[in-house]
């Protein structure tokens, strides 16, 4: 029985047997007996062209009856063809720019999916895929496939609710970025990840979209983060004397306080070789409603009664992307020797320019801080030495990147390198050398240990998440580093291992590393530990 004449009998069958007082039908599978109840005969009709529109082409009406209030249609599927000869509409191959018209396949199902999901790519998101059968051959019937597009869309409107105080350029990035785009998935889950991983905000469920006849709104219920931190750090390990010290690290961050995504940045550690150091950074993203962004840092260095480095870093910088900054940067650095007996340093003045560019993208794993980051800086510098007035040209880079993989599951691998060189003709002095080592450093030696005028260090840390509230890590680290007012150059490794896991006071660190030269033998004196809290308020 063709298809429009079983839908015109049935539908004669429902007009005869129907009063006013009709309010249900039900549709009853006669081999399954699953039943559908609808409330009206066409939305009964619909159900059943939709049985030939799954692949039950021979779907038969075996019995209609009227039973008080309601109406009960029988119905027989018949088997189901998912093996096709399939022909495709013109329009259909025009519109997907498919090389033949005509096809054989194995899944009807999945054939159908795919085309509705090309559709909906296109941002036709109520099409419908038609298949009409027209006959029987060599046991298999021949379908034509149409699609019924409907509108297409595009993003009109985004509405933000919930936390709504957002930078203006923010709100604008977010428009340019999306707005009158395709209404698609990909579109869709792009806004969600941006949103969900942002260092600031994040939505509090998927953007929701609300459809009318000419316009189309998506809705994002945003939810301010906590981004507030205190992170304080207790090292123990022993000093150049090999006397047992405790060191200590404090960072608290304040951010987007004023609802501009700005950040102010407190530092403060002590090494167990008695240097200090103290860093103030303020950043705001967005100056005078614009994409352009400024941070001032101060950092200032002193080693016991030695010497101390002071820096003032400006640095003005534009937003490529939400996850990208390009910028510009000066150097305004001083260093005074404290004890005329310390011949190895002297007094120098440093100005110059620079630029950097930053990749920085969030992560959803709360136990993680981010997913990607990348820093590149170059400088070009002028020093002068107070005591000969002599003036030298420099160049200083630093590198570092950092990015977690999802090896399966709960299985992560954190891979992490760092990297900086001073360039000079003239011979650097020691107070002017770069200090690295310690907890987020080269990890197995004391804070700001390593001294030298370039070094390189690379890391993997196997991270296996108990649940997202804790995870193990088991880390090596390599590296090398050069002195030239030393002469000196090792080849540097660390091992160690540690726990993390969420307190209801914070994040709880617990670490033991490492560290040695290459050719040196394990000392067990050596071994640091280093415990830690980071707090979000």
């Amino acid at each position: 029985m063709k298809l429009y004449r079983f839908l015109f009998i049935l539908a004669f069958l429902i007009s005869f047997f129907s009063s006013a007082q009709k309010k249900e039908y039900w549709l009853i599978d006669k081999e399954t007996n699953a039943k559908k109840i609808v409330s009206d005969s066409a939305k009964a009709v619909k159900f059943l062209d939709s049985l030939t529109e799954n692949s039950y082409f021979f779907t038969q009406l075996k019995e209609v009856k009227k039973i008080e209030n309601r109406t009960e249609i029988y119905y027989d599927k018949g088997p189901n063809f998912n093996k096709a000869h399939v022909k495709f509409s013109d329009s259909l191959v025009s519109e997907l720019k498919l090389p033949k018209n005509e096809i054989f396949t194995k899944n009807l199902d999945s054939l159908r999916k795919n085309i509705n999901q090309k559709y909906r790519d296109k941002g036709f998101a109520f099409n419908r895929v038609k298949t009409k059968f027209q006959k029987m051959e060599n046991g298999f019937p021949t379908v034509k496939i149409s699609v019924i597009t409907a509108s297409q869309r595009k993003i009109d409107a985004i509405v933000y609710k919930g936390y709504t105080r957002l930078p203006k350029q923010f709100v604008k990035n977010l428009n340019k970025e999306y707005l009158h785009t395709t209404y698609d998935d990909k579109n869709l889950v792009s806004m969600n990840q941006a949103l969900q991983n942002h260092q600031f905000i994040t939505l509090e469920k998927p953007p929701q979209t609300l459809f009318t006849r000419d316009s189309t709104q998506v809705f994002l219920f945003m939810q301010k983060k906590k981004t507030n931190t205190f992170d304080g750090i207790i090292g123990f390990g022993n000093d150049k004397t090999e006397k047992f010290t405790v060191n200590g690290t404090l960072n608290v961050q304040l951010k987007n306080m004023f609802n501009g995504f700005e950040s102010i940045g407190i530092y403060w550690q002590r090494n167990p070789d008695k240097g200090q150091t103290f860093d103030l950074q303020t950043d705001i993203p967005y100056t005078f409603g614009s994409n352009v962004g400024l941070n001032v840092n101060v950092n200032i260095f002193r080693q016991d009664s030695t010497f101390a480095n002071v820096k003032f870093l400006p640095a003005v910088y534009y937003h490529l992307s939400p996850k990208q900054k390009l910028g510009i940067k000066g150097t305004l650095e001083s260093s005074a020797i404290l004890d005329s007996l310390y011949t190895s340093g002297r007094d120098y003045s440093k100005k110059g320019i620079g630029l950097w560019y930053q990749f920085q993208e969030g992560t959803d794993i709360p136990l993680f801080i981010n997913k990607s980051n990348i820093r590149i800086e170059a400088d070009f510098l002028k020093t002068t030495y107070d005591a000969t007035q002599e003036k030298f040209d420099q160049i200083r880079y630093f590198l570092f990147a950092e990015h977690n993989f999802n090896l399966s599951g709960n299985h992560f691998l954190n891979v992490k390198a760092e990297s900086a060189l001073l360039s000079a003709k003239n011979e650097l002095s020691t107070n002017e050398l770069f200090r690295f080592g310690g907890w987020n450093s080269m990890r197995g030696f004391n804070e700001q240990s390593l001294i030298s005028n370039f070094y390189a260090f690379a890391g993997a840390e196997y991270r296996y998440l108990v649940n997202d509230q804790a995870f193990f890590d088991l880390f090596a680290q390599y590296g090398q580093m050069s002195n030239k007012s030393l002469g000196i150059s090792p080849k540097l490794y660390s091992l160690g291992l540690g726990f993390n896991f969420f307190l209801p006071i914070g994040l709880m660190s617990f670490q033991i590393s490492n560290g040695n030269q290459f050719g040196n033998p394990f000392k067990f004196n050596e071994i640091k530990i280093h415990w830690g809290i980071l707090s979000r308020f």
